[in-house]
């Protein structure tokens, strides 16, 4: 594999006064920050059991097996798994079953959205502000959706959970990119997403302790109460604030870290206004905003191929989730095996991304999840153990390719626009989110056409990656100048 012959050489100013590519400052803020990824996995699985499919039995008469039919006129619910949920909450069953659908696809649009304006909003006015403000919306309308009592209460308020959920996403990620050094990138981001893991394979222990919905999500929710303390711990992104000329408030953050790290405070100012003075010199422009993503050609080629990739892992995995998820037995058994694939998947991104690259690994598990779920689509003669395999397959690479897709896009936008990429990626990313239940729905009409679609997309995501450069071992790019002339007619890596 070959290096680019023409390197950068500057240093980076941050992590050069900070001392270490990942001191103890910044390693205590990304673990704290790391809390802040549980709710992701709650709120995101939560309806599984929100909206657990109940059976119903027709008491009016007695004799009619179908209780969608006219002819019956009163039914009871088999409470065995849930004291109450959404379903017996308000009766969405019948012609009222797609309302149950439709709350989770209004949480996935509030992610979507909240990914997207936060990160426009934490580019204009700061990481730390957006990201604060959005756990304490979490807590709030976290809690009053298990107060909600009217079903379409409850879905306004799930789609603000949502919102700030996603909220928190973009927005801690971003502080823990521009704050750890090259060097140690690629782990802390790949290992932000082990708290969506865990999250995700904890909640079947609220549901199955906590077995009436209100209380199952009121426990979860409550757990929120702690970013409060986020108010006072977690500090401004100081690369961000240098980026955008506030050099007072980047020197105040820097010197806390650097007498944490054990480094000297003497030159911070001296070196900051060196490095602004060199970036002056180098470059036309210092701000920058979501339009420029797509107004310079190469860097408009990397967004389109990033968004793309965001948009086929978050298709993949909850597509594939969801099948595994309702497979025939336990509930609660099912959906902690199913969560439980995703720490694996996680952890083997670490050593994938430190030595063979961000794209490779990319290349790799998509191809992986692809070849998996063709065969899935197109071997008839699978047998059972086999084709639960073959999903178990296409899902453990899709969990490869969740947190490379966080490394990989935080390092490939620049810093004045990296939250706003970052927020379109994740935004285009919870569409697929959106739309994967409607394709694994299509194995009414063919059993083989939800992991031909699935497939499909996650080999046309495995091509995408020879139009985007290797980021692993090179410094972050800062301006849009950077952006568009990063990997741009220059030697790159070859797969």
């Amino acid at each position: 594999m070959e290096k680019r012959a023409d390197k950068p050489t500057h240093t980076d100013p941050i992590i050069s006064i900070l001392g270490s590519d990942l001191g103890p400052w910044q390693l205590i803020i990304c673990l704290w920050i790391f809390l802040s990824k549980f709710p992701t996995g709650w709120v995101q699985i939560s309806m599984v059991f929100l909206q657990s499919p109940i059976q119903t039995t027709c008491v009016d008469p007695v004799n009619d097996t179908d209780v969608c039919s006219g002819h019956c006129h009163a039914y009871v619910y088999d409470h065995i798994n849930f004291e109450e949920n959404i379903i017996t909450e308000w009766d969405l069953t019948c012609d009222r079953e797609w309302l149950s659908s439709l709350a989770q696809s209004f949480v996935m649009i509030g992610i979507m959205l909240g990914n997207i304006i936060f990160g426009l909003f934490a580019d204009k006015w700061g990481r730390r502000p957006m990201f604060v403000s959005a756990c304490v919306m979490q807590l709030i309308f976290g809690c009053l959706v298990s107060a909600a009592p009217w079903f379409w209460l409850f879905v306004v308020f799930r789609f603000l959970d949502g919102f700030a959920t996603g909220a928190t996403m973009s927005t801690g990620f971003t502080i823990i990119m521009e704050i750890v050094g090259k060097s140690k990138r690629e782990i802390m981001a790949i290992l932000y997403q082990i708290p969506f893991n865990l999250g995700h394979a904890t909640l079947p222990l609220f549901a199955y302790y906590l077995r009436h919905w209100r209380w199952y999500h009121l426990a979860f929710s409550s757990f929120s109460v702690l970013y409060l303390l986020f108010y006072w711990t977690v500090p401004e992104s100081p690369r961000w604030l240098f980026t955008t000329g506030r050099t007072d408030r980047a020197v105040k953050i820097l010197e806390a870290g650097c007498k944490r790290n054990n480094m000297p405070t003497d030159n911070i100012r001296t070196e900051l206004e060196q490095a602004a003075q060199i970036t002056a010199a180098t470059t036309t422009s210092k701000k920058g905003n979501i339009i420029d993503l797509f107004r310079h050609p190469y860097l408009c080629q990397k967004t389109l191929a990033m968004a793309f990739n965001w948009l086929v892992v978050c298709l993949v995995y909850y597509g594939v989730s969801q099948h595994i998820s309702h497979l025939s037995g336990n509930i609660f058994m099912n959906v902690a095996i199913g969560a439980t694939l995703g720490v694996p998947g996680t952890l083997i991104c670490v050593p994938m991304t430190k030595y063979l690259g961000r794209r490779i690994t990319l290349f790799l598990s998509n191809s992986l999840s692809g070849i998996a779920l063709m065969i899935l689509a197109f071997v008839p003669s699978l047998n059972s153990t086999m084709t639960v395999a073959m999903a178990t397959i296409g899902l453990f690479g899709a969990s490869v390719t969740f947190p490379n897709v966080y490394l990989y896009g935080g390092e490939l936008f620049p810093t004045v626009v990296r939250n706003s990429g970052v927020g379109l990626c994740s935004f285009v990313g919870r569409v697929g989110s959106i739309i994967a239940p409607f394709i694994s729905g299509m194995s009414t009409r063919g059993l083989w056409i939800p992991p031909a679609v699935f497939g499909g997309f996650s080999l046309a995501a495995a091509a995408s990656v020879f139009l985007m450069p290797e980021t692993r071992g090179f410094p972050l790019p800062e301006t849009i100048e950077d952006g568009e002339t990063f990997g741009k007619n220059k030697k790159t890596s070859k797969l």
